[in-house]
């Protein structure tokens, strides 16, 4: 599934081409993803000015004047550029044709992906207007992990993840972050000492920072907007290396199930 990194670095490669252009045609191939798509946006989007591009934890809203269009990648989605001489293939539903001939084409096999428009400011959308703090934004620190954790008893990994009280820390990552930070994943989140969150917050920002910069993590699906896989999975420390010696201690990765998904981490230097 695409993640926090992914979807930024999907931003950072779409936004030259298309940012600040006008829109030709919006055509829908199948309307019917996670949610319908609403047909409106054939008729509304072409002659509009691509204004912006946003991305709020796992979604991605393409701001014009009459409204914002709300994407979300789901499970296999992905955008990817492309002109008029590269043919639609099978899971491509959505796409927009802009002025210079760029096509922003959406493919989501699973089709649990979204394309939703409003007219209404987007941060006020029932989807986005209750997710937590952007991770690598100012407001978000160890103290503030630490204040919310009061009364969670939780297991830390699930409390992460959690996107109501942080975006964009999925499995991978927060397996990542927790390492790095030396915390076992099962511990209750509640049981962590501000200190600790603190080395957690820096770890959170520095392994997301880090993914971007790699160009995401691939393990199925992902890819960037020009069909690149991600390179972050060649830097994980404890995702995936379950049976594996830890870099740090040579002691065998464990693996465990918390809130139904797949924990990696060292028993040794996650106490």
């Amino acid at each position: 599934m695409p993640e926090l990194p992914e979807v930024e670095t999907t931003k950072r490669g779409i936004s030259p081409h298309i940012l600040n252009r006008k829109v030709k045609a919006a055509n829908i191939y199948f309307p019917t993803l996670r949610w319908p798509i609403d047909p409106e946006i054939s008729s509304e989007l072409p002659g509009q000015k691509l204004e912006a591009i946003i991305r709020r934890g796992k979604y991605l809203i393409f701001q014009f004047k009459t409204g914002s269009l709300l994407l979300h990648l789901g499970m296999s989605g992905s955008l990817r550029i492309v002109t008029s001489k590269d043919p639609r293939e099978k899971h491509d539903h959505f796409e927009l044709v802009f002025s210079n001939k760029h096509i922003l084409r959406l493919r989501d096999p699973r089709r649990f992906g979204a394309v939703l428009w409003t007219k209404e400011s987007w941060d006020q959308h029932k989807l986005i207007k209750n997710l937590g703090p952007e991770p690598l934004n100012n407001d978000f620190s160890g103290e503030y992990l630490f204040k919310e954790s009061c009364n969670k008893s939780l297991a830390i990994k699930n409390y992460i993840m959690n996107s109501k009280i942080i975006v964009g820390v999925g499995n991978i990552y927060a397996s990542e972050s927790l390492f790095k930070a030396g915390i076992n994943p099962k511990k209750a989140a509640n049981k962590v000492s501000k200190q600790r969150y603190i080395l957690l917050a820096d770890a959170i920002k520095s392994v997301l920072s880090a993914s971007i910069k790699q160009g995401g993590t691939t393990l199925k699906d992902f890819s960037d907007p020009n069909g690149n896989p991600g390179y972050f999975a060649l830097h994980l420390n404890v995702y995936g290396r379950a049976g594996e010696e830890c870099f740090q201690c040579n002691k065998k990765i464990k693996q465990c199930v918390i809130g139904q998904r797949s924990t990696f981490y060292c028993p040794h230097c996650q106490r």
